[in-house]
């Protein structure tokens, strides 16, 4: 659930990022050289904020990976130890009941 949440804010971060960078192109009273100088200094750091938020990502996904793989293998491990304890169950009861078959005398032949 955290791994989810954390993804959630990393796109809200960026929808909130482009958005606010949008506005303020709009609303600042710059002059078109100024903006246009913004805009490519933004553009130059843009491949930089790509890839940390590429590893950022990756991160995530292989911490998500991971805990998957741990949930997994502690499921197979409890359903293996359920399936031997239920083989045992079935086995001592399967031996009890024939202990008790063994003990009964047998049934006697009535002549009409």
């Amino acid at each position: 659930m955290a791994g989810n949440n954390s993804g959630s804010f990393l796109g809200g971060l960026l929808l909130g990022t482009a958005v606010g960078a949008i506005t303020g192109l709009l609303i600042a009273p710059r002059t078109g050289r100024e903006t246009r100088q913004f805009l490519r200094k933004s553009a130059d750091a843009l491949p930089e904020l790509v890839e940390d938020l590429a590893s950022t990502v990756q991160l995530q996904a292989d911490r998500l990976s991971e805990g998957t793989l741990n949930s997994w293998e502690q499921t197979l491990e409890r359903l293996r130890e359920a399936i031997a304890a239920g083989q045992a169950a079935t086995a001592e009861e399967y031996i009890s009941l024939n202990r008790g078959n063994d003990e009964q005398p047998a049934p006697t032949a009535h002549e009409d």
